[in-house]
């Protein structure tokens, strides 16, 4: 079992307001799946939302399964929180080593964080917020995807060639991040595509499918992707396909060029 400590008082100067954090109650039920059961089921997780780094969900040791937890020496240390200490999760043979983590004896500014518990998403199977899986990492409450219908133009120029040209784009507005077109597939070259075996996945829109673009001999490997099967949220966008502008020789939006988005905007599509 673990055993939680209050967390000690610490003479460490203040860092909120170079690092800000927020700890937010979530009121949907968040579940943890390894190896075919629950490892983490709960109505009173909190999501840390802190500067530089993807919202995380904590959980009360309560609503843990930690007799399937065993304590390892590993630990990290946050200038933010304090020092972490990790647990491996063994079931039925299978194990996820130094996939937990806590802060038992967080600094005073994280003091609310003493006594919970945190998952690396990737050491484990699936996450689920109420029935819905969610990949990648817990949804940001602050951020917001809106999709909108437009007759605005659009053209795509891969190496001379136009990939795609389209008067009827869904564009998608999503907080911090460049405008993307998606395009029907009657608007775009087929002729160049080329079906590709990457997946990625993203919280808010979920799993995507991509295809590489050839001309003559040479291919442009995952220049376009599309959403099969989007969330909810999302439908606007299902099976429509949506190039990456920063990777095309250029793409227009009414005439205009556009500006190619920096590669810190990859990660999410």
């Amino acid at each position: 079992m673990i055993e939680v400590q209050e967390p000690k008082q610490r003479s460490e100067q203040s860092r909120t307001k170079a690092h800000p954090m927020e700890w937010l109650p979530t009121p949907k039920r968040v579940r943890v799946l390894f190896n075919g059961k629950y490892i983490a089921d709960s109505r009173r997780a909190r999501l840390l939302r802190e500067a530089g780094h993807p919202p995380v969900y904590y959980f009360p040791a309560e609503d843990v399964r930690t007799d399937l937890l065993h304590p390892t020496d590993h630990t990290t240390t946050c200038p933010y929180k304090g020092e972490a200490r990790y647990w491996s999760v063994e079931l039925e043979g299978r194990e996820a080593e130094n996939a937990v983590w806590s802060y038992p004896e967080p600094i005073p500014e994280a003091a609310p964080i003493a006594g919970y518990l945190a998952f690396y998403w990737n050491k484990v199977d699936a996450w689920f917020e109420e029935d819905q899986q969610v990949y990648v990492h817990p949804r940001d409450p602050y951020t917001r995807l809106d999709t909108l219908r437009s007759s605005v133009p659009v053209k795509v120029i891969v190496n001379e060639r136009v990939a795609a040209e389209s008067r009827r784009p869904v564009l998608l507005f999503e907080t911090g991040l460049p405008t993307r077109y998606y395009l029907p597939p009657a608007d775009v070259n087929m002729e160049l595509l080329v079906p590709s075996d990457t997946v990625t996945r993203c919280p808010y829109k979920g799993e995507a499918r991509y295809y590489s673009v050839r001309i003559d001999d040479r291919i442009y490997p995952d220049l376009v992707w599309y959403y099969p099967y989007p969330t909810t949220e999302l439908a606007g966008i299902q099976g429509l396909f949506c190039f990456y502008a920063e990777k095309v020789e250029a793409f227009l939006v009414d005439g205009t060029p556009q500006e190619q988005p920096q590669p810190p905007c990859f990660p999410r599509r």
